[in-house]
């Protein structure tokens, strides 16, 4: 028998919500895109380690690897702007499809958006894994950044609309841990095909994206689309019998109304973008950016896409270097399902505010150990002060992955009123993906002429979040979707100046 779940709305008003096979399915299947995303951002990494890879698309790069020249810096040896393109083009076309994916998310709804996400995923996968020219590498990227678009901007939004109340955090962040189990994947798939002879064991490694876009489409083929989205596009038949199917109870009058109520505000908003705008949007809307612009500076894609490049730059060797993301990885996967099981317990507070004390330490020890042990053309670091380093990165990582990762998606998914929703998931994905491509295009230049600084760079940034939070992010635990504004809007100390009684028409 499925649990029982209620959502208390104002006035006494009980939702009630059973944890249906249906909920667990259709999230465990709409979650894929976030492993597709993963698996983008692990592979990456792997391959531009790859002597193959680089003689066969950046011989610039792998001439200079192989030299061994002293005059070659130790931060310097993979600064180089096609190879960082190759990672960050990803994250532009990602930019550029959001605007796309809001306008889809809206008028076909998230399945359909999920589906399209699927299928630019499977067109980018095949060209990367037969391509024989740095252009058909990046068309291929350009295509995956296209599905990166789409899906993060209807995965989220699926996962917060069709969760009961009581474990919306969980069930949404099984995005961010099917994320996390794309990178581990690529990272295991990249030692794996690096021993493969011949050379080729790179066109493996990218081919196998092809596993999680291909469950995303299935997925997105066989789940239902939300009550909210079937709503608020007018099926309101069709959008009460998915509310009864998903909670598992004819008794789903109460939620029905409210979710009609707030498509009625939505419908009367010509202007969804516009409407970010307004007074009463503009905490959520805030807290959204911020939280992708810190998320990003944190320094956490800067490890995960180039995990190799970095323990190749700090003089692990290169079976070392592999193995070493690979730990990183399981890290970031067991640390996700501990913000699985805590995030609707402890809260969202606690767990960023408690990560931001723990990344900030660890991004300090890595800096004074490469400070003190990593010259620019020598490298004085035991294998003591390695095992620190992987140590330090493990720890910074955990930290991310309970807090950070999932939570940057979470709380705007969540917060956001629905004649908004869409453009605010849009704008959500779009400052994601702008500053996910700042930091991937700029690393390694970055590392070259910071080298150890970059660390206590990154620290700083997460310094700076974590008074963020503590005076401005609002506890959103346990609250229905379509009462953020009267129960965490209007009670906030800060953002309840902004409420208005009346929304305006926009």
């Amino acid at each position: 028998m499925p649990a029982a779940a209620f959502a208390v709305a104002p006035g006494g008003v009980e939702f009630e919500a059973k944890i249906t096979p249906v909920v667990i399915i259709s999230c465990i299947l709409a979650a894929t895109g976030g492993l597709m995303f993963g698996y983008d951002i692990g592979v990456s990494g792997g391959v531009t380690s790859m002597p193959s890879f680089l003689r066969e698309f950046f011989p610039v790069v792998y001439e200079r690897i192989q030299s061994h020249e002293a005059e070659d810096s130790n931060y310097c040896k993979y600064d180089n702007e096609s190879l960082q393109l190759f990672t960050s083009s990803l994250y532009l076309a990602a930019l550029t499809a959001t605007f796309f994916a809001s306008y889809t998310t809206t008028v076909l709804g998230r399945k359909h958006t999920m589906l399209i996400a699927g299928i630019f995923f499977i067109v980018g996968t095949v060209l990367n894994a037969t391509a024989v020219s740095l252009l058909m590498l990046i068309l291929g990227r350009i295509s995956l950044g296209c599905g990166v678009g789409f899906a993060n901007q209807a995965v989220p939004l699926f996962l917060s609309e069709i969760a009961p109340t009581r474990i919306r955090g969980a069930l949404n962040i099984l995005f961010q841990f099917d994320v996390t189990v794309g990178i581990l994947f690529a990272n295991l798939v990249n030692y794996g095909t690096s021993k493969i002879e011949g050379g080729w064991g790179w066109r493996v490694s990218l081919g196998l994206a092809g596993v999680p876009a291909l469950l995303l489409t299935l997925g997105a083929i066989l789940v239902d689309d939300t009550p909210n989205s079937l709503i608020e596009r007018g099926h309101l038949e069709k959008g009460k019998s998915v509310l009864k199917k998903i909670r598992g109870t004819t008794n789903v009058e109460p939620e029905y109304m409210e979710i009609v109520e707030a498509s009625r505000i939505a419908q009367a908003v010509k202007h969804p973008f516009k409407s970010l705008l307004k007074r009463q949007n503009r905490p959520p809307f805030v807290i959204a950016v911020m939280l992708q612009i810190f998320q990003q500076f944190t320094g956490i894609n800067a490890i995960m896409f180039y995990a190799p490049v970095l323990f190749s730059t700090l003089g692990f060797g290169s079976d070392a270097s592999l193995y070493s993301s690979v730990i990183t990885g399981a890290v970031n996967v067991l640390s996700t399902l501990v913000s699985i099981y805590s995030v609707d317990k402890l809260g969202r507070r606690v767990l960023l505010i408690e990560a931001g004390v723990q990344m900030f330490i660890s991004q300090m020890i890595i800096a004074v150990v490469l400070g003190l042990k990593l010259d620019d053309n020598t490298n004085n670091m035991s294998r003591g002060m390695a095992i620190v380093v992987v140590l330090m990165v493990c720890t910074f990582v955990s930290s991310f992955a309970w807090s950070w990762g999932p939570l940057g998606w979470l709380i705007p998914s969540e917060t956001f009123p629905l004649e908004a929703r869409s453009a605010g998931q849009s704008v959500t994905v779009c400052v994601n993906m702008v500053f996910t491509f700042v930091i991937a295009q700029s690393f390694l230049s970055m590392l070259c002429h910071m080298k150890f600084g970059i660390f206590l760079f990154f620290s700083g940034w997460v310094f700076m979040m974590s008074v963020f939070v503590v005076f401005l992010v609002p506890e959103t635990k346990g609250v229905p979707i379509e009462e953020m504004t009267e129960r965490v809007w209007k009670r906030h100390w800060f953002w309840k100046r902004f409420m208005n009684d009346v929304y305006e028409k926009v």
